[in-house]
């Protein structure tokens, strides 16, 4: 590890990750064209790590807006390695201690979205790339940092790139945990829908809204409620008032609203979905206790994140169990209810099983999917001449065994055939990608900078 510090400087690696983490990169359709599918800001990120490359005289390319890359190597050499990362960041919801696109250093730990996810790993790889060419490190391949736009909300940016870019030799995503993510789970993602219930108890469910998106646990949901009596007003805002925030709309209609705890859509169970609450105390009001929205959401989907009362839950001895996440609702008695689900299906998964539960049950009582998305599962063999050389570099770095993990995240490297998913959080540390006050530790980052110089080397040698 000593050779790696030399050519590191913390001060300007500071500098740099603030720089990123204070562009507000998420995507925006107000703000795209051509030239920045993912709007203003994504473009902003995209550039300046671009930027970033071109003044180390470095080979930089961008495809519309939808990826760019910086390539080291020798130009006669036909095959790279690639580490794939991304610069756009899911919204900074909830109450932050900090504003988090003014990112803060203190403790250790530097403050702002994206700060672990994927914008502090993307700058440790840039370092790693920038020690390699201090190093002067012979190499048999390219190295080419990919820098995606559109990770959290479809992955088009790297769709983009299979279809306009050669293969990969390897590569890794520096977007998950150390040691080696060598198999990810699929995924299964959808829209419910039910059509309005007209209540006639005098008692309506005007709107129900939570979440921004389906990879991510809502933690505040919201519901305007009319026609509630003042003796209704009384039992029910009595039984809730230490869970809900009421406030009176006019003399009988009223918007209640429930926090939770925000998560990643990969482990539901470490949030608090603020839809499951709102939802059941708004069904112990005479009037809604029937809704058929909110029974739905209280019956099928309430702290229910293995899918057993859909009748979908799956394990596997690769990647364990499915999970379920309800990341977005929607509801306005005009026009009904849609709810937004993200599953994460274990390697063994059948998909067509999967499907052809939910539509069954789903229409029993009296919905329609719609939208349906599916990725399939990666998987990379264990003994791949690839992940023997992160191994010996993480060993060699850390001291610690590199054993292979599994995920139900998605991260780009199932874009590759031979790509795993290599840190940037280390073992036993919190992972707060997605959650209020993220943070990276700065010393993690500056070792995971380390770890990806020596496997570049090892990975450009191969």
């Amino acid at each position: 590890m000593k050779i790696w510090e030399t050519y590191f400087n913390e001060e300007e690696f500071i500098r740099d990750l603030s720089s990123l983490l204070s562009i507000r990169s998420i995507m925006d359709t107000k703000s795209s064209n051509e030239k920045q599918p993912f709007g203003k800001n994504v473009q902003e990120a995209l550039q300046f790590m671009l930027q970033l490359g071109e003044k180390e005289g470095l080979t930089t390319y961008q495809n519309n807006g939808y990826y760019g890359y910086i390539e080291l190597g020798p130009e006669e050499a036909k095959n790279y390695i690639a580490v794939l990362c991304h610069v756009d960041v899911v919204p900074a919801s909830g109450t932050w201690s900090y504003d988090p696109f003014n990112p803060k250093v203190t403790n250790n730990r530097i403050y702002g979205r994206g700060a672990i996810d994927d914008k502090g790993p993307t700058m440790a790889s840039w370092y790693a790339l920038k020690m390699v060419i201090k190093s002067k490190a012979p190499l048999k391949h390219k190295i080419r940092l990919i820098i995606g736009t559109n990770e959290e909300s479809g992955m088009r940016c790297m769709k983009s790139y299979v279809e306009n870019e050669p293969e990969a030799l390897f590569g890794f995503a520096p977007d998950a945990q150390f040691p080696i993510i060598h198999a990810e789970k699929g995924q299964i993602n959808m829209q419910l829908s039910c059509k309005p219930k007209h209540v006639y108890s005098g008692v309506s469910l005007v709107s129900f809204n939570s979440g921004e998106r389906g990879n991510m646990v809502p933690d505040s949901a919201i519901a305007v409620v009319r026609g509630l009596s003042p003796t209704r007003q009384l039992g029910a805002f009595q039984r809730m008032e230490d869970q809900v925030s009421i406030n009176k709309i006019d003399a009988n209609t009223y918007s209640i609203k429930a926090d939770g705890v925000s998560a990643h859509g990969m482990e539901p169970c470490k949030g608090e979905n603020a839809a499951f609450t709102l939802a059941s105390l708004l069904l112990s009001i005479d009037g809604l206790q029937f809704h058929p929205y909110l029974a739905f959401i209280h019956t099928y989907l309430k702290n229910d994140f293995q899918g057993e009362n859909l009748g979908i839950d799956f394990e596997d001895s690769i990647t364990g169990k499915l999970t379920v996440n309800a990341g977005v609702f929607h509801y306005t008695e005009d026009h009904g209810g849609k709810i937004s689900l993200n599953i994460r299906c274990p390697v063994e998964t059948s998909y067509d099983q999967t499907l052809k539960q939910l539509k069954a049950l789903t229409a029993q009582k009296g919905w329609i999917i719609s939208n349906i998305r599916l990725k399939k599962p990666h998987h990379v063999d264990s003994e791949h001449k690839g992940i023997k050389a992160l191994q010996d570099a993480y060993k060699g770095i850390t001291s610690n065994d590199p054993i292979l993990l599994t995920t139900g995240g998605a991260t780009y490297a199932r874009f590759l055939s031979h790509g795993v998913a290599f840190g940037a959080v280390f073992p036993d540390k919190e992972n707060t990608a997605h959650q209020v006050d993220e943070y990276a530790e700065i010393n993690d980052l500056k070792r995971a900078a380390f770890i990806y110089a020596e496997a570049l080397v090892r990975l450009a040698n191969l």
